[in-house]
């Protein structure tokens, strides 16, 4: 019987962990291929450029993600403020797994990573900002501390997923879940 071919949303989920864990630089084709379920060739076959194009296609698919269950939340004015923050806040630790995962971001951030993915990482994070700092206005907070409450939080998130994961204690990633609604509701 011939083997089920990979879904592309397993091949994707296969590859996000790859660049997640490994970075651009560490993530070796025969690591993306055993993730992604595909030999190589069929690897190639799928992503004719390459990494470069595998790493795109992960961006892609969590920039979908996120677009619709972070940023696209904090701006749907039909939903009040409090809630919209929370829901976003669920979402963003539904996506990092309670903070057990790594940032795409931050994974692909190093040395080429950056060189390559450099506008994709400053356009997300822009949104990160931008989605933040409007849920901060809706909460009537001024367009200036909504802002520095904005880049805090960005700094809050990235910040204790470097710190739950190196210490191995995902209740620096809730606290500082918590302590980001709070900051808000203040």
């Amino acid at each position: 019987m011939r083997p089920q071919k990979a879904l592309d949303k397993e091949v994707i989920i296969g590859l996000t962990e790859v660049f997640c864990s490994k970075g651009y630089e560490g993530a070796s084709l025969q690591d993306l291929a055993a993730a992604s379920g595909l030999k190589k060739a069929s690897l190639y076959h799928r992503f004719p450029d390459g990494k470069k194009e595998m790493a795109d296609a992960v961006f892609i698919h969590l920039h979908a993600f996120i677009q619709e269950k972070v940023f696209d939340l904090l701006h749907d004015d039909s939903i009040k403020p409090e809630d919209r923050l929370k829901m976003a806040l669920d979402n963003i630790a539904e996506v990092y797994d309670g903070g057990k995962r790594t940032c795409i971001l931050r994974a692909l951030s190093m040395e080429a990573g950056i060189d390559l993915f450099g506008k994709q990482i400053a356009n997300g994070m822009k949104q990160w900002i931008a989605g933040f700092k409007q849920i901060g206005v809706d909460l009537n907070l001024s367009k200036e501390t909504a802002q520095d409450y904005a880049l805090q939080t960005l700094i809050d998130i990235q910040g204790c997923l470097v710190l739950t994961r190196g210490l191995g204690d995902t209740t620096i990633f809730d606290r500082t879940m918590k302590n980001i609604y709070s900051r808000y509701l203040k």
